[in-house]
């Protein structure tokens, strides 16, 4: 029988988790599938590309991995190169991860997470929180979260980086995915978590980023 002192410690490890809190150290960054032939048919796909770039200049500011892939590419064709604030950004991201598999969780993907993983060491710093942006919301995104979720990982859906061609298969994706156990959030929320201070070393250059995306229209605050 576990002592009281296990059963509080483990109570308390199940409310931390529970609150779906984001830190660089244990966080990944998931870009799925944002190609140039799906870019005209998307529902609000600029902003789509837009709250991707911010992700993405997040990432690079806090030194979060992204992990990138493409559905398909010969037909699809390549990814965004707007994703990223410097296109060479783009360029110097190997690999990206050629799938067919509608679910970002390909072996190859599952493979260079676990060799990152295994490089963190200390099973306390882990990246077990991803945050998530891309399309289509209810195909490759939401089986990419289910996947993770079943895997006992948190999921963070940013939802103005993710979309469909479709805005109801948008809606039924999003709350089809909360309340499987994801959180839904938004990509300045999830880039002020993840500072969690003022002080944060990187607060300002995080800080121009977030004044430079409220310059840009967001379609998803209409």
């Amino acid at each position: 029988m576990a002592s009281p002192t296990a059963v509080a410690a483990a109570t308390a490890s199940a409310a931390k988790r529970a609150v779906g809190k984001l830190a660089p150290q244990t966080s990944t960054f998931l870009l799925c599938d944002i190609q140039e032939r799906f870019r005209p048919l998307i529902h609000h796909g600029e902003t789509v590309v837009r709250t991707a770039q911010f992700m993405t200049s997040v990432a690079k500011a806090l030194e979060i991995p992204v992990v990138v892939t493409q559905q398909y590419t010969k037909v699809f064709g390549p990814t965004v190169s707007e994703c990223f604030a410097d296109p060479s950004d783009l360029e110097k991201q190997q690999p990206i991860f050629e799938k067919k598999l509608f679910s970002m969780m390909t072996p190859e993907v599952r493979a260079h997470l676990s060799s990152s993983s295994d490089a963190m060491g200390s099973s306390d710093q882990r990246r077990t929180s991803f945050v998530l942006f891309g399309i289509e919301a209810h195909v490759c995104v939401q089986q990419t979260c289910l996947d993770l979720l079943e895997e006992g990982m948190d999921v963070h859906v940013i939802v103005d980086g993710v979309s469909s061609q479709r805005r109801l298969d948008r809606d039924v994706a999003l709350r089809r995915m909360e309340r499987a156990g994801a959180y839904l959030t938004t990509a300045q929320s999830a880039a002020f978590m993840l500072l969690g201070s003022a002080e944060h070393p990187n607060f300002k250059e995080v800080s121009k980023l977030v004044v430079n995306d409220m310059k840009e229209p967001n379609e998803f605050h209409d």
